[in-house]
C-alpha cells in the first residue's frame, strides 16, 4: 500500500488546496503540530546527555528523591492523562487511516511524536527538579506554549469546517488543549512561587531533614508519583538482598512523619481533644474511635478512594471481553465508512470502541490502572495501620509508666494482660485498618456487579446472585467455628507443651529410672486429644476452602442453566464469559465480607480493652517525674530523646539519665533529713490503710536500717516514700535543694533514687548494661562494684563474660546471682539516695557480710550517701546510724541503737537474742559449702550447652566472613541462601503415608482438569448456540421450536451440569485430602521426634539449649499443624490454576507461547529476587517484635524501679527505637509485597493484551467461545501469579520449621538393645548388690577426653561407699557409669556377676535407684511421682512416705496420695522435695542405691533425716554416696577419693584419717 505523510489518494479534495489558506490544509496543520515536540526533543536531549545539574546540592542527600517544585503531583497526574490521550489519538489515527486507500502518516505520526515528547518532558522535569536547576524549566515553558498554540489552531480549524463533538478526533484535540493549558499554568505557578526568573530574590529551598539523613532508607514518601505507584525505588533494595542478608542497618530508620513519636503526638492530641469534649458533654469516657479517625482518618479516606477507583475499573475487564467477543462474532457484518473532512475519515467514539484492537488496548490500560490503584489502596491502608499501631503501643507504654502500683500488685492488671494488649489488641486494630476500606468499597462492588450481571443475563442473574448471597454467610459461620476450635486446640497445645517441657527438664531422672516410655505415652495421649481438635480444625478449614471453590461453580451452573432454558439462544459467548468474569468478581467481596466483619468485631473488643486500660488508676504526683514533651521547667527532663546510642547505650550515652540537679551536692545542709514523712497513712487500694501514722525521718548521708517481722510493712514503707502507694493523708518531704534554689524552700518532689527491689529485676540486656543502667561507663568504678558484689567468678563462667545476655532472652541466673546484679546496679549509680530492700535474702552469710562491709559501708556510707536498708539480719544493726523498727504497719521505734537500748530495753534484749541465734547459724553455715558456690556450680553446668552454642556461632560467623571476603562470587552466596530443603519437605509429606500423598496429587490434578473442562464445555455450548443463531438468521427461521436444537441444548446443559457437580465433589475431596495429609504428617513427625529426643543420649541435652528443643515442640509443631496444610493447598491451587490458564490460552492461540518466553524469564527473576528479600524481611519483622514485647513486659515488672531511678525518659526512648525498628521492617516487607504484586499484575496485563491480540489475529480459525474462554482465563492470571509467589515464599519460611524438626529426627539415639535378652535377666537381679569395677575408663563423647581413667574397685554386698573429691574429679561421672549414661570405652562394671554392658538399657536402669542433687517432682499426684509405673499398693507407698518422714505431711493434704503436686513441686519446700525423692528410691526396692550429692541443696535437718534413713532402711542395700559435705561419709564402710578421673585413695575412713591423706585434708578443711 502506498505510504506518504499526507497520503497518495487519487481523489484529492479541495480541502488540500492551499490557495485559499494554508491553515485550511489538514495535513499542513498536522505537520505544524510536530514543531513543539521536535523542539522539545532537540532542546532536552543535549541537556540530559551532558548531565547538567548532576550535582544536586552541597548538602548530601538522597539523589533523585528531592521533590520540591510546586504542583509536583499535579504535573505527574496531568502528564499521565496526557499520555493516555495521546495513546487514544494514535489509536484513532491508525483506525481512521484504515479506511483510506493509502497510508496517511499525518494522522498518527504527530501523535506518536507528542507521546514521545510528553514522556521526555516528565523525564526532563524529574532530572531538573532533583538537580535543583529551575531555570532549565524555561524549555518546558516554551514547549507548553507552543503545544497549546498548535493544538488550539487545530481545534479552531476543526470547528470551522464542521467537525464536532460527535467525532472522536475533535474531542481528543479539545482534551489536549485543556491538558496543555493546565500544564502551562503549572509551569507558570512554579515561576511565581520559586521566583527563579524575572525576580531579584529567587526563593531558596532546603532539602527536608529526612533526605539529609542518609540513615533514612524508606523513601516511599519522597519519590515521584510513578516510583510510588510502581515501587521503583525498591529495585536496588531488592537486588541488594541477594548479595547479603537484610538487617536493621540495611533498612535504616523511618522518616520523621512515620515514626512512633510523631504518630503518638498526633493520636494524643486527638485523644486529649476527645477528653475535653467528653468533659463538656458529661460523657464518662472519651471516644478512641473518634480519636483514631481524627488522627488517621484522612489516609484511610484516600485508601478508600483508591479502592473505589480500582473496583470500578475491575468491571472494565468483563465489559471489554464482552465487546471483543461480540465484535469478533459480528466481524463480517457490513460497516459504513465514517464521514470525511480534510480528505480523511473522522470516526465517532462508538466506531472507535467497536474495534477489537482498541478494546484490547483499553483493557490493558484499565488493568494497569486498576491494579495500580488497588496496590496503592493496600499500601496506604497498611501504612496507616502500622502508624496507628505504633501510636497505640506508645500510648499504652506511656500509661504503664504512670500506672498505679496497686493495679499490678493487687492483680487488677497483670503483666500477661498488658502483653496481650500490646501483642494482640493493637494488632487487631492494625488489621482492622488494613481491611477498613473494604467496609464501604465492597457494598458498592457487589451492587455494581449485580447490576452488570442483570444487564447481561436479565432476571436469571438474580438467581446466581441469590445462590452466592445465601451460601456466603456459611463462610462467616465456619470462620466463627474455626476461631472456637483454634482456641480449644491452643489449650490442648499448651497443656501438651507444659508436659513436654516438664519431661525435658527432668529427662535425666527419667532416663536413670527408665521412665521415658511412661512419660512419652502420657504426652502422646495428650497429643491425641490435641489431634481431635486439629482434625475438627482441619475439617472446618477444608469446608472453607471447599466453599470458596464450589460457590462460584454452583452460581454459574444455576444461572446459565436457568438462562439457557428460560431464554433459548441468548447464552452467547460474549454474554457467558462476561458473566463468568463478573461472577468471579462478585464472589470475592462476598467472601471477604465475613473476614471484614470478624475483624471489625475483634477491633470493637480491642478498643474496649484499650479504653479500660487507659482509664485505669494512675500513680500520684509523688511518683511521676516527666511528661512526654519534657517541659523546660522540670530539670529532670532536659535529657534529649536522641541521647541514647543504640549500639552502646551503657557506654556512650552522652549524659547520665538521672537528674543530678534534683538532688543536692553532698556539701549542702547535711543537718536536715533527706526524707521526712509526717502523719502518713498509705494504702494499696482505697480500703484500709496498709501503713498507719507514719512519722519518720531519714538522716542525710547516713545508713538507716528498717527492721521488723515479715509482713510488718517495711517494703511498703519504701514504696510509699517513693510515691508508689496511694497516700490517704500526710506529707512526704524530700531534701531536694538544688544549687539554684536559693530561697531555701524544701520540695515534695524527689530526684533519682537508686532502688533495689526485694524481688530482683533485670533487663533483657547484658550484665554490663544491667549494672550501668544507662549511666556513663566508668571502668574503675565498674570494677570496684563487680568485686564488691563478688560477681567476677560468675562473669568468668558466662560464655561472653559481662557481655552475655541475661533475663528472658539470655542465661537464666539463680536468685542470688540476680540479686547481686540488682545490688551492683544500685552501687554503681551516683545518686545521693539509695534504697535497698532486703538485698541479703537470696545471699549466703559469707557474701552478705562481704557485701555489707565492702559495699554498703565503704562505697555508700563512707561516701556520705543516704542509704535505707531493709533487712532481717539483726547482727548488722551495729553498723546502722539510724534504725526504724516496724510492727503491724506502724513505726514501733526510731533512733540509734543506743537510743532504742535506753528507751525500749525489752525490744533490745529481743534483738540481742535473735543476733546470737543468727551468729550460731553463721557458724553452722561456715561448716558447709556456701549457697553462692552451689549457684556457680549450677551455672557452670548450664554453660556446657552455651559454650557449644557459642562455638557454633563462631564457626558460622567465620563462614559468613569467608563468604563476604569472596563477594565477587555472588552466585555461591546467593545459592546457599536460596537453597530449599526439598528433601526434608518431601520427608514431611511422605510421613503421612504414600497412598495419601498420591491421592492428594491425583485429586488436585483431576479437580483442575474438570474445572478447565467445565469452562471449555461452556465455550463449546455457547459457540454452538452462536452458530445455531447465525444459521437460523441466514435461513430466516426461528429458534423457539426446532426439536433438534432443543435436544442439543439439553445435551449441552446436562453435560455442563454433570461436570459442575463433579467439580464441586472434587473440590470437597481435595480440600479434605490436603488437610488430612497435613494432620497425618504432623502427627507422625511429632511422635517420631518425641521418641527420638527422649531416646537421645544425655550429652545431646548437655550441648543443646533446652529452649531450642522446646521450640521444635511448640512453634515449629504449630506451623506443621495449622499453617503448612493451608499454605500448601493454596500454593497447589494457585499454581495449577495458573498453569491451567496459560495452557488454555496457549491452546486457543499457540502463537502466545512465543510471547510467553520473555514474560517467563522476567517472572523467574522477579520471584528469585523477591523470595530472598521477603524471607529476610519476615525474619527481621519477627526478630524485632520480640525485643519490643519484652520491653513492655520488663517495664511492667520493674515499673517501681524505673520510676525510682527517674529513668522514664530513657525507657520511653528505647520504646520508640524498638517500635520504629519493628515498624520499618514491617513497612519494608509490605512494600516488597507491593513491589512484587505490581510487577506480576503488569505481567498479567501483558498476558491479557497478548492473548487478546493473538486471538483477534487468528480469529478465522477459532470460534468465539474459545476466544472468550482464553480472555477470561488471561484476566485471572495476575491473581494466580501473585498467589503462587506469595504462597511459595510462605512455604519457604515454613520449610525452615520442617528443616529444624528434621534435625531432631536425625539425631543418634542410645542403644537400648543389649547382647543379653531381657528375658534371660533374672527378675531379682541384682539380688546381692556386689559391684566389681575393672579398668573402667569413660568419657562423655568420643570427641572428648576421658573423665575416668582405669578405675578398679570392688564393693561387697550391703557396703556403704562414700566417694569424694574436688569439683571435676569424676564423682558424678562414676555414678552415671552405673547407668551407662556415659561412653564406656574401656573396662567394665560387673554387678552380681553380670556385665552391665550386655544388658538392655531399659532393664539395667529399671533395677537401680538414685537420688540426684536437685530434687525433681512432676505435676500430677503424689502417687504418680512415687510410682509412675503404677506397680505398688497404697500400703507400700505409705511405708515409703513413713520412712522418709513425710507420712504426716501427706495425710494432712486433701486427697492423701492423690494430692496434687504442682509443676516442679512448687507447693513443697526443697527439703520436702528431696525426701519425696528418697521415698521414690525406697519404693523401687533395689539392692543398689546411689546418692549423687543428694544433700547439697537441703538444710541440715533434712540431711540428718536422709542419713538416718540410709543407715536404717537401706541397711541391707549397697549404697554409693557421692559426697557434697565430707562429714556425711565419715560413717561409711569405704571411702573413695578421686582426683582428675583417677582413684587416689580407697580404704576405710578411719584408716584414711590416721595418716596424712587427701581425705584427711578434706575433713580438716570441712571443720
Amino acid at each position: 500500500m502506498p505510504l506518504a505523510f499526507c497520503g497518495s489518494d487519487n481523489n484529492t479534495t479541495l480541502a488540500y488546496n492551499v490557495g485559499d489558506d494554508v491553515l485550511n490544509n489538514g495535513c499542513f496543520v498536522d505537520a505544524l503540530n510536530l514543531v513543539p515536540h521536535v523542539f522539545l526533543l532537540f532542546i532536552t536531549f543535549p541537556i540530559l546527555f551532558i548531565g547538567w545539574g548532576s550535582q544536586s546540592s552541597k548538602v548530601q542527600i538522597h539523589h533523585n528523591t528531592w521533590l520540591h517544585f510546586p504542583g509536583h503531583n499535579l504535573r505527574w497526574i496531568l502528564t499521565f492523562a496526557l499520555l493516555f490521550v495521546h495513546v487514544c489519538e494514535i489509536a484513532e489515527g491508525i483506525q481512521s487511516d484504515g479506511y483510506m486507500e493509502s497510508r496517511h502518516l499525518h494522522l498518527y505520526m504527530p501523535a506518536t511524536m507528542a507521546f514521545v515528547a510528553a514522556m521526555m518532558s516528565i523525564v526532563y522535569y524529574q532530572n531538573i527538579e532533583t538537580s535543583n536547576f529551575p531555570k532549565l524549566l524555561l524549555a518546558l515553558l516554551a514547549y507548553w506554549v507552543l503545544a497549546f498554540s498548535m493544538k488550539s489552531i487545530k481545534l479552531a480549524k476543526f470547528y470551522v469546517h464542521g467537525v464536532g463533538p460527535k467525532h472522536l478526533r475533535f474531542c481528543i484535540t479539545g482534551l489536549l488543549v485543556l491538558l496543555y493549558s493546565l500544564l502551562l499554568m503549572v509551569e507558570i505557578n512554579v515561576i511565581r512561587v520559586r521566583k527563579y526568573v524575572g525576580f531579584r530574590n529567587p526563593m531558596k529551598v532546603k532539602p527536608p531533614e529526612d533526605l539529609q539523613d542518609l540513615g533514612v532508607r524508606f523513601l516511599q514518601p519522597f519519590v515521584n508519583l510513578l516510583s510510588k505507584a510502581t515501587y521503583w525505588w525498591m529495585n536496588s533494595f531488592i537486588k541488594s538482598a541477594h548479595r547479603r542478608p537484610i538487617d536493621l542497618k540495611t533498612i535504616g530508620k523511618l522518616p520523621i512523619a512515620m515514626r512512633a513519636l510523631t504518630n503518638y503526638i498526633r493520636f494524643r492530641d486527638a485523644y486529649e481533644e476527645q477528653k475535653s469534649s467528653a468533659a463538656d458533654d458529661n460523657r464518662q469516657t472519651p471516644s478512641i474511635w473518634r480519636s483514631m479517625y481524627k488522627a488517621f482518618g484522612r489516609p484511610i479516606l484516600l485508601s478508600s478512594t483508591y479502592r473505589y477507583l480500582s473496583d470500578l475499573l475491575s468491571f472494565a475487564g468483563p465489559l471489554c471481553i464482552s465487546g471483543i467477543v461480540f465484535h469478533l462474532s459480528h466481524h463480517s457484518d457490513a460497516q459504513d465508512k465514517p464521514e470525511q473532512f480534510f480528505g480523511v475519515h473522522f470516526i465517532s467514539s462508538h466506531e472507535f470502541v467497536a474495534s477489537p484492537y482498541v478494546l484490547s488496548l483499553l483493557l490493558f490500560l484499565a488493568l494497569i490502572l486498576q491494579r495500580t490503584f488497588l496496590q496503592a489502596s493496600y499500601y496506604v491502608a497498611i501504612e496507616t495501620g502500622i502508624n496507628l499501631r505504633g501510636a497505640i503501643q506508645t500510648t499504652i507504654y506511656n500509661k504503664i509508666l504512670q500506672l498505679s502500683t496497686s493495679n499490678m500488685s493487687m492483680g487488677e492488671m497483670t503483666v500477661g494482660q498488658i502483653c496481650n494488649l500490646v501483642a494482640i489488641d493493637t494488632n487487631q486494630l492494625m488489621w482492622f485498618f488494613f481491611l477498613c476500606p473494604n467496609l464501604w468499597a465492597m457494598p458498592v462492588q457487589i451492587i455494581m456487579g449485580v447490576i452488570l450481571l442483570y444487564c447481561q443475563l436479565g432476571e436469571s442473574a438474580l438467581i446466581g446472585a441469590t445462590v452466592i448471597a445465601v451460601l456466603a454467610p456459611a463462610q462467616y459461620l465456619i470462620a466463627t467455628k474455626l476461631a472456637e476450635v483454634q482456641k480449644c486446640t491452643l489449650e490442648h497445645s499448651n497443656e501438651r507443651f507444659m508436659k513436654t517441657s516438664e519431661m525435658l527438664k527432668g529427662i535425666k531422672l527419667l532416663k536413670l529410672y527408665a521412665w521415658e516410655n511412661i512419660f512419652c505415652a502420657n504426652i502422646e495421649k495428650m497429643r491425641n486429644e490435641e489431634l481431635k481438635s486439629l482434625k475438627t480444625f482441619a475439617l472446618y478449614t477444608a469446608l472453607s476452602i471447599f466453599l470458596n471453590a464450589a460457590i462460584p461453580i454452583a452460581a454459574v451452573l444455576t444461572t446459565f442453566v436457568v438462562h439457557a432454558h428460560a431464554l433459548p439462544g441468548t447464552l452467547t459467548p460474549y454474554v457467558a464469559f462476561a458473566s463468568l468474569s463478573l461472577f468471579y468478581i462478585l464472589v470475592t467481596p462476598l467472601f471477604l465480607l465475613s473476614t471484614v466483619v470478624r475483624f471489625t468485631v475483634k477491633a470493637l473488643v480491642s478498643v474496649q480493652k484499650v479504653q479500660e486500660f487507659l482509664n485505669s488508676e494512675e500513680i500520684g504526683e509523688e511518683g511521676v517525674c516527666v511528661t512526654w514533651e519534657m517541659p523546660t521547667e522540670s530539670l529532670c527532663e532536659t535529657l534529649p530523646l536522641k541521647a541514647i546510642n543504640r549500639k552502646h547505650p551503657g557506654k556512650r550515652s552522652g549524659a547520665a539519665p538521672e537528674c543530678s540537679a534534683f538532688y543536692p551536692s553532698r556539701s549542702l545542709r547535711l543537718d536536715e533529713p533527706a526524707v521526712k514523712v509526717t502523719n502518713g497513712f498509705f494504702a494499696w487500694t482505697s480500703g484500709v490503710p496498709t501503713l498507719s501514722n507514719i512519722n519518720i525521718r531519714i538522716p542525710y548521708g547516713q545508713l538507716t536500717m528498717l527492721v521488723g517481722q515479715v509482713g510488718c510493712g517495711k517494703s511498703s514503707l519504701l514504696l510509699a516514700t517513693l510515691g508508689e502507694m496511694h497516700k490517704v493523708s500526710g506529707t512526704i518531704t524530700w531534701n531536694t535543694r538544688t544549687e539554684s534554689a536559693l530561697n531555701g524552700r524544701r520540695s515534695k518532689k524527689r530526684g533519682s533514687v537508686a532502688y533495689a527491689a526485694q524481688k530482683p529485676w533485670l533487663l533483657n540486656a547484658t550484665v554490663e548494661e544491667n549494672i550501668t543502667f544507662g549511666s556513663l561507663f566508668n571502668k574503675q568504678r565498674y570494677k570496684a562494684v563487680i568485686d564488691t558484689c563478688s560477681l567476677q567468678p560468675d562473669i568468668d563462667i558466662l560464655p561472653q563474660g559481662d557481655q552475655t545476655l541475661i533475663g528472658e532472652r539470655g542465661v537464666n541466673l539463680s536468685g542470688g546471682q540476680r540479686q547481686r546484679i540488682s545490688v551492683a546496679r544500685v552501687l554503681y549509680q551516683e545518686t545521693n539516695v539509695v534504697f535497698l530492700d532486703d538485698p541479703f535474702s537470696a545471699l549466703d552469710i559469707h557474701l552478705s557480710d562481704h557485701l555489707l562491709q565492702e559495699g554498703i559501708v565503704k562505697l555508700l556510707h563512707n561516701d556520705k550517701r543516704t542509704t535505707v536498708l531493709v533487712t532481717h539480719k539483726l547482727q548488722y544493726l551495729p553498723h546502722a546510724d539510724w534504725i526504724v523498727a516496724m510492727k503491724d504497719g506502724s513505726v514501733l521505734r526510731e533512733g540509734t541503737l543506743l537510743d532504742i537500748q535506753t528507751q525500749d530495753p525489752e525490744l533490745y534484749e529481743h534483738w540481742k537474742t535473735l543476733m546470737n541465734r543468727q551468729d550460731k547459724e553463721f557458724q553452722k553455715d561456715t561448716e558447709s559449702e556456701g549457697r553462692t558456690a552451689l549457684e556457680r556450680k549450677n551455672l557452670r553446668r548450664a554453660m556446657y550447652s552455651r559454650e557449644a552454642q557459642l562455638k557454633t556461632q563462631v564457626e558460622d560467623e567465620e563462614e559468613e566472613e569467608e563468604l563476604e571476603s569472596s563477594e565477587d562470587d555472588m552466585s555461591s552466596a546467593f545459592r546457599q541462601r536460596t537453597e530449599l530443603p526439598w528433601r526434608a519437605f518431601g520427608r514431611y509429606l511422605s510421613s503421612g503415608g504414600v497412598p495419601l500423598l498420591l491421592l492428594l496429587l491425583i485429586s488436585q490434578l483431576l479437580k483442575h482438569t474438570v474445572m478447565v473442562a467445565i469452562d471449555y464445555w461452556l465455550a463449546e455450548w455457547t459457540s454452538h448456540i452462536m452458530s445455531s443463531n447465525y444459521s437460523a438468521d441466514s435461513h430466516g427461521c426461528s429458534l423457539t421450536h426446532p426439536q433438534g436444537e432443543s435436544s442439543g441444548q439439553s445435551f449441552h446443559s446436562v453435560v455442563f451440569g454433570a461436570l459442575s457437580v463433579l467439580g464441586i465433589l472434587l473440590c470437597l475431596i481435595t480440600s479434605l485430602t490436603v488437610e488430612w495429609t497435613g494432620v497425618k504428617s504432623s502427627h507422625s513427625v511429632h511422635n517420631t521426634m518425641l521418641r527420638k529426643v527422649v531416646q537421645a543420649p544425655m550429652r545431646f541435652f548437655d550441648t543443646t539449649p533446652l529452649g531450642h528443643i522446646l521450640n521444635r515442640f511448640s512453634a515449629d509443631t504449630n506451623i506443621m499443624d495449622q499453617q503448612i496444610p493451608t499454605t500448601l493447598e493454596s500454593l497447589m491451587r494457585s499454581a495449577l490454576l495458573c498453569l491451567s490458564a496459560l495452557g488454555v490460552i496457549s491452546y486457543v492461540t499457540p502463537v502466545f507461547l512465543i510471547a510467553l518466553v520473555p514474560l517467563a524469564i522476567i517472572f523467574y527473576f522477579i520471584q528469585k529476587y523477591f523470595r530472598v528479600a521477603s524471607r529476610d524481611l519476615q525474619q527481621l519483622d519477627d526478630t524485632t517484635q520480640l525485643p519490643l514485647f519484652s520491653h513492655f513486659s520488663e517495664t511492667a515488672e520493674g515499673i517501681a524501679t524505673i520510676r525510682a531511678f527517674r529513668h522514664e525518659v530513657r525507657f520511653r526512648q528505647r520504646l520508640l527505637e524498638l517500635t520504629d525498628a519493628n515498624n520499618v521492617a514491617y513497612l519494608f516487607l509490605s512494600s516488597a509485597n507491593r513491589w512484587l504484586e505490581v510487577r506480576l499484575d503488569y505481567i498479567g496485563a501483558c498476558i491479557v493484551l497478548i492473548a487478546a491480540v493473538t486471538s483477534i489475529n487468528k480469529y478465522d480459525g477459532l470460534n468465539s467461545g474459545l476466544v472468550g474462554l482464553g480472555l477470561t482465563y488471561a484476566l485471572m492470571v495476575s491473581n494466580y501469579l501473585n498467589w503462587v509467589i506469595r504462597n511459595f515464599a510462605d512455604i519457604e519460611v515454613h520449610m525452615g520449621a520442617i528443616k529444624r524438626v528434621n534435625g531432631l529426627l536425625d539425631i543418634e539415639t542410645e542403644t537400648y538393645e543389649g547382647l543379653l535378652p531381657a528375658a534371660q535377666v533374672p527378675d531379682n537381679w541384682p539380688e546381692c548388690g556386689e559391684i566389681k569395677i575393672q579398668e573402667l575408663s569413660v568419657r562423655y563423647d568420643c570427641t572428648l577426653k576421658a573423665v575416668l581413667k582405669q578405675i578398679n574397685a570392688h564393693i561387697e554386698p550391703g557396703q556403704k561407699v562414700g566417694i569424694c573429691g574436688r569439683t571435676g574429679s569424676g564423682k558424678s561421672s562414676l555414678s552415671l557409669a552405673f547407668f551407662r549414661m556415659v561412653d564406656t570405652f574401656e573396662g567394665r562394671i560387673i554387678i552380681d556377676n553380670i556385665d552391665i554392658a550386655k544388658l538392655p538399657l531399659h532393664t539395667l536402669r529399671s533395677r537401680f535407684s538414685i537420688i540426684l542433687q536437685d530434687p525433681v517432682l512432676f505435676s500430677g499426684s503424689i502417687r504418680f511421682n512415687l510410682d509412675p509405673e503404677d506397680k505398688c499398693t497404697d500400703s507400700m507407698l505409705w511405708e515409703a512416705l513413713e520412712i522418709a518422714q513425710l507420712k504426716q505431711v501427706v495425710k494432712t493434704l486433701p486427697g492423701g496420695l492423690d494430692a496434687i503436686v504442682k509443676e516442679n513441686g512448687e507447693n513443697f519446700s526443697v527439703g520436702q522435695r528431696q525426701l519425696f525423692c528418697l521415698a521414690r528410691a525406697f519404693v523401687r526396692k533395689s539392692s543398689i542405691f546411689i546418692m549423687d550429692e543428694a544433700t547439697a541443696s537441703i538444710d541440715m535437718a533434712t540431711e540428718n533425716i536422709l542419713q538416718k534413713v540410709v543407715m536404717t532402711a537401706f541397711a541391707n542395700r549397697t549404697v554409693v554416696i557421692i559426697a557434697h559435705r565430707v562429714h556425711t561419709i565419715l560413717t561409711a564402710d569405704l571411702v573413695m577419693v578421686l582426683r582428675r578421673g583417677s582413684i587416689m585413695e580407697f580404704d576405710q575412713p578411719d584408716a584414711l584419717l590416721k595418716s596424712d591423706t587427701m581425705f584427711a585434708s578434706f575433713v580438716r578443711a570441712d571443720k
